[in-house]
């Protein structure tokens, strides 16, 4: 058995994961997100944690965007657990729980795009996502000359 495993979140992971999100924020690979951010959005995470520390090494999030549309966010995992499928069971986990709650077209802003299509994600134009999807946008710092790359999958 795995000295790691993916469960939901909990009010004591939140510091752990402002700080993994934070340190890739700071490499320009994801939007950084406040404690409030976190708190507020608490139940959309899944954590890559140790069973008997409960130290987070890894994080993703399954943000609820429409009724028929889903949003995969803050996907990061701790560099020395890279390489081990765990970013994968991260979004698998967030697929999963979209199918349980009968949405099935999910879309990531990544630039990670090789990592996602051999997750069954395609590339899609940014305009055919709603206007609600760019409220994150307007906090980001490269609005808005957005270089991330669109990528959408249906179940």
């Amino acid at each position: 058995m795995s000295e790691l495993y993916l469960r939901k979140a909990k009010i004591s992971d939140v510091k752990s994961i402002h700080h993994l999100l934070m340190y890739y924020a700071k490499e320009g690979l994801l939007l950084p997100r406040s404690f409030s951010e976190l708190y507020t959005h608490l139940r959309d995470f899944f954590v890559l944690a140790h069973r008997q520390t409960q130290e987070v090494f890894g994080c993703c999030a399954l943000s609820i965007i429409w009724e028929d549309l889903a949003e995969i966010k803050s996907l990061a995992v701790a560099k020395e657990k890279q390489g081990q499928n765990w970013g994968r069971r991260l979004v698998e986990a967030c697929l999963s729980e979209a199918i349980t709650l009968d949405v099935y077209k999910v879309f990531v802003l990544t630039y990670q795009d090789r990592f996602f299509e051999r997750l069954g994600f395609k590339v899609v134009e940014k305009d055919v996502l709603p206007q609600k999807v760019w409220a994150d946008c307007l906090k980001c710092p490269k609005f808005p000359e957005c270089d991330e790359i669109a990528m959408l999958i249906e179940m």
